[in-house]
């Protein structure tokens, strides 16, 4: 017998900024990092005006996670130590594996619109000093699947058989969902599987409970997750993984698993060592 999942945890999104100044919707963080597990941040973009954003997020370190940045609508050049270059355009997302550490920087360009999310996804433990790596996953790329009101994007990961671009440490099934006014799809999911989706733009009923845009909502146990749209319609993102159940110590760009590892990294960037992979590198 099939189980829907329900809503067990819902988080509004509030108004922040960060890098050098870009406006944002700051949804998930330091409070919610066992709610929503292995998803550690989500920030939303959504602005017409590019004094919110142009400014963008100068050159900065990560270690011990992995950054994951969709583009519904407007671009971003990408920049970082390993030597890649990139620009994210409207529909496109890139996959940013820090591990070990990686310097990046991220600069929005001035368009109509700036509609996006930007989440970082945890990593294991025995993982957290891999090999840092980027991927850039093209609009033209990404597989997509009509139904009965609406369309389903296969960001990265899995959907029935079909399969994306996949990181190499934890399972991210990652779906941009664009549905018809009064539309509703069915999404088959793993009973073990760590289940989040957020409204992007919209209203809908997620699990039997409505959502406003802006919102994430974490799944409780289930099989299956139905969503359905409200009058206007909706785009909502998917993401399903697999929860760590390990503990979290989170600096700034930095996530390990214990203080001691987090003094470490803090040690090795004031004395330049952080870098275990890196290239000739300027902003």
């Amino acid at each position: 017998m099939t189980t829907d999942r329900q809503i067990v945890k819902t988080v509004k999104g509030r108004r922040a900024q960060d890098g050098a100044g870009v406006s944002l919707v700051r949804v998930l963080g330091n409070e919610t990092i066992y709610d929503f597990d292995p998803i550690l941040m989500l920030d939303s973009f959504d602005s017409t005006n590019p004094e919110d954003f142009s400014a963008g997020f100068p050159t900065h370190p990560h270690r011990g996670i992995e950054i994951v940045t969709f583009l519904a609508e407007g671009s971003v050049r990408h920049k970082d130590n390993l030597g890649h270059e990139a620009v994210v355009g409207d529909g496109g997302a890139q996959w940013l594996t820090a591990g070990s550490g990686a310097f990046h920087s991220e600069y929005m360009s001035a368009t109509d619109r700036l509609l996006g999310v930007q989440l970082w996804l945890n990593l294991p433990r025995k993982d957290k000093m891999c090999p840092p790596a980027y991927h850039s996953i093209e609009s033209h790329d990404i597989q997509e699947f009509p139904f009965d009101g609406g369309r389903l994007r296969l960001i990265c990961g899995e959907y029935r058989g079909h399969r994306g671009y996949q990181g190499k440490y934890l399972p991210l099934d990652y779906y941009d969902i664009i549905l018809d006014p009064h539309a509703t799809l069915t999404i088959d999911t793993a009973s073990e599987a760590s289940v989040m989706a957020f409204m992007l733009q919209g209203k809908a009923v997620i699990g039997g409970d409505r959502v406003e845009e802006k919102t994430a909502v974490k799944l409780g146990d289930g099989d299956r997750l139905t969503i359905s749209a409200a009058d206007h319609g909706a785009e909502v993102l998917v993401m399903i993984s697999r929860k760590l159940d390990e503990p979290v110590a989170w600096y700034g760009p930095i996530v390990m698993n214990t203080m001691g590892e987090i003094k470490t990294a803090v040690r090795e960037l004031n004395e330049g060592t952080f870098l275990k992979s890196k290239t000739n590198y300027r902003e």
